[in-house]
């Protein structure tokens, strides 16, 4: 047998290059603390190369005023909602697994308000599909959130 064998060149062609066939791993609104190992566990998958994740915490200030108390709120389609956006990242990047969970009711400063993440076969497209995923969250789902600031005055956002 006379020749060389040469492996194959790399390219999208491999299963691992691909999405998931069931990527959406984990999609929750909970009045309860939440977990970042949780969420970066859920997206654990062996042909990721790149895992992004995204925490959302509840700051001190807003506006250039001092936030006091922070609370939010959701409509009952918003998982509803999470999902659809999570089905339209899944769409348009390789993912080979995403979650997003995010808190209702009285947070308080430094709590966690929302964790996402994405895994895909390399770092940019999981930088990319985390930063949509979490932009659209933001932009889309009914959730809002009312702010007490410290001079006594309050506002909603989102609403």
């Amino acid at each position: 047998m006379s020749g060389t064998h040469s492996a194959p060149s790399p390219g999208r062609d491999h299963p691992g290059e691909r999405a998931a066939p069931d990527p959406i791993r984990l999609l929750a609104i909970r009045d309860t603390a939440l977990s970042v190992d949780e969420v970066f566990a859920a997206v654990g998958d062996p042909a990721a190369g790149g895992t992004a994740l995204f925490v959302g915490t509840v700051r001190s200030h807003d506006g250039g005023t001092d936030v006091d108390a922070l609370s939010y709120s959701a409509h009952p389609t918003a998982e509803a909602e999470m999902r659809g956006i999570a089905e339209k990242v899944v769409a348009d990047f390789p993912v080979r697994a995403l979650a997003a969970v995010h808190r209702v009711g009285d947070l308080s400063i430094g709590d966690l308000a929302v964790v996402v993440a994405v895994s895909c076969p390399h770092r940019g497209e999981a930088f990319e599909a985390c930063r949509k995923l979490i932009d659209d969250l933001k932009h889309q789902v009914p959730i809002w959130k009312h702010q007490t600031f410290s001079d006594g005055t309050d506002e909603w956002v989102g609403a």
